[in-house]
């Protein structure tokens, strides 16, 4: 299992188009906190989420525990089919998402040029950039 973490850094919730059920989550590069990355994350086929409008502490994703989908299961009625499609956020936070793999892109903000978002245009890039999934 490979974990998305990225510790104190400002994400937000810059998205969710529910005709398409995908999520978007962004960290800009910022002076408050030393950085000069932009980050993304994008959770496709959506059908469940608790979030916070901010991650002020930064992100980890990861698969939800045994005991941790319990307690969603039972408080939200999600199927048990769906333990392992459901992500938590925080490492000890109640947001959570039910949906697909997450992905991630990351890339020098200043080599970016005209480009708003790292999932627009082609990918690779013609710039260095890394990226990757939670599974």
């Amino acid at each position: 299992m490979t974990d998305f973490v990225r510790e104190g850094r400002l994400f937000r919730v810059t998205g969710f188009h529910p005709s398409h059920r995908q999520l978007t989550l962004a960290s800009e590069a910022t002076l408050v906190d030393r950085t000069t990355t932009r980050i993304e994350v994008w959770i496709g086929q959506v059908e469940l989420m608790f979030l916070k409008p901010y991650y002020r502490n930064g992100l980890h994703i990861r698969r939800a525990t045994e005991a941790e989908f319990g307690v969603l299961s039972e408080r939200h009625g999600i199927q048990a089919q769906d333990a392992a499609y459901t992500w938590m956020l925080e490492p000890d936070g109640d947001s959570f998402v039910v949906g697909g793999n997450p992905s991630w892109r990351e890339a020098e903000y200043a080599l970016m040029g005209e480009r708003e978002s790292l999932y627009d245009g082609p990918w690779p890039p013609d710039f260095p950039a890394e990226s990757g999934n939670v599974y």
